[in-house]
């Protein structure tokens, strides 16, 4: 199922279920933020999309005056896609703000247009069981669910010749 959350906007756009709010991280454990993390969080919530680590840094750039050391954004980042916060999609080698009102270490399912290049987050209960079943039958121990899936969007798919 889709994420639908009541609208959230950052420049006239609509982020509805952004990550924006960090009482989500760590699973309802609240978080505070420091400002630059503040900061990558909202850059990345006002893009409403992938972002690259050096196109995060362009646009920190450009909205503070000051162009931060790549280092501090990949940590960063890293602090808030393990906080639940931010995903990366390994397929673009690019982060993403969370859409969706889930647990921090809940299974994330990416479907991701060929076409246009939207992104849709999605989660499903099944999806967490069968992964859950899968990694417990091999003694496996997971540390973050993400799955990517490639095709046409909804959009695309109706504009396309059968």
């Amino acid at each position: 199922m889709v994420s639908s959350h009541a609208a959230h906007t950052h420049g006239g756009r609509d982020h509805s279920g952004c990550a924006h709010d960090p009482s989500r991280a760590g699973e309802g454990d609240g978080l505070a933020l420091t400002p630059s993390r503040q900061r990558i969080l909202d850059e990345l919530c006002a893009a409403g999309r992938p972002v690259g680590a050096y196109e995060m840094i362009d646009m920190v750039a450009a909205s503070t005056g000051k162009r931060p050391a790549p280092v501090s954004v990949y940590r960063a980042l890293d602090f808030l896609v393990e906080n639940g916060l931010v995903h990366r999609l390994a397929s673009r080698n690019a982060f993403m703000a969370c859409a969706h009102g889930h647990k921090a270490r809940d299974p994330v399912v990416f479907l991701i247009c060929d076409s246009c290049g939207a992104v849709s987050e999605a989660t499903s209960a099944g999806i967490s069981r069968s992964l859950a079943a899968l990694a417990a039958g091999a003694g496996f121990s997971s540390r973050a669910h993400v799955i990517e899936l490639a095709g046409a969007c909804a959009k695309c798919k109706a504009a396309s010749p059968a």
